[in-house]
């Protein structure tokens, strides 16, 4: 096979691939893979039970942060954790962490160190500045990382008893559904999780139109995990 013939047919499976993604956004469930570690110690604790919040001054003082405590408290209700009006009367204390990132990711295609001019001259036919037709690729997509930490601690005793979390990175992002679901991924199989690392798959059905102008406490999903 020549080379162009076979750049040509790369390029014809990349935009298939992408006008398929694009359908599937628009019309079809989406499924948000995480992965997730968990490491449990509950035995001593009685469920459901209460727990307060204990967040640090910087994710007090951080706006953006509501959206992932409010997260974190309904995923922690549905499995019978809540919130004590009373926090010196709580069971547990948990804490909470978020971590959100994004960057381009990276293909050979877009590599200016092999296809730009880092010796004064470029191959001119993958990176950036190619012609053939071809401005799609004229940026790699953005990938969008996403993780959450959550860490049970016994008022009385002080011990953790239950620690997790779930990571998250694709190139697909609604920050308003991606926490519930990292989240509730997080708390699968709560108080008795496979220990270690594992994969949690959430398939989300899309919201209609209509539902769309009232945001809900969280999007309707069915979840599933396995071990790695």
């Amino acid at each position: 096979m020549t080379y162009t013939s076979h750049t040509r047919r790369w390029a014809m499976t990349a935009l298939l691939a992408s006008a398929a993604v694009l359908a599937g956004c628009a019309s079809g469930p989406r499924e948000i893979t995480s992965n997730v570690q968990s490491y449990s110690s509950m035995a001593d604790v009685q469920l459901p039970a209460t727990y307060r919040m204990e967040l640090l001054p910087s994710q007090t003082q951080q706006q953006s942060f509501a959206k992932v405590e409010a997260a974190a408290e309904n995923a922690l209700k549905r499995v019978g954790l809540t919130r004590d009006p009373r926090p010196e009367l709580a069971r547990l204390v948990v804490q909470v962490g978020a971590t959100a990132t994004q960057g381009r990711a990276y293909h050979p295609a877009y590599d200016d160190w092999f296809y730009g001019p880092r010796f004064g001259w470029g191959m001119g036919w993958g990176g950036p500045r190619m012609g053939m037709g071809m401005g799609w690729m004229d940026t790699p997509p953005m990938v969008y990382y996403r993780g959450v930490k959550l860490v049970l601690r016994d008022q009385k005793t002080q011990k953790i008893v239950y620690e997790t979390s779930a990571a998250y990175d694709e190139v697909w992002m609604d920050d308003n559904v991606i926490w519930n679901v990292l989240f509730d991924a997080a708390l699968t199989d709560f108080p008795n999780p496979s220990q270690g690392t594992r994969t949690v798959r959430t398939l989300l059905q899309p919201v209609p139109a209509a539902a769309k102008a009232a945001p809900a406490p969280a999007p309707a999903a069915a979840t599933s995990s396995s071990g790695r």
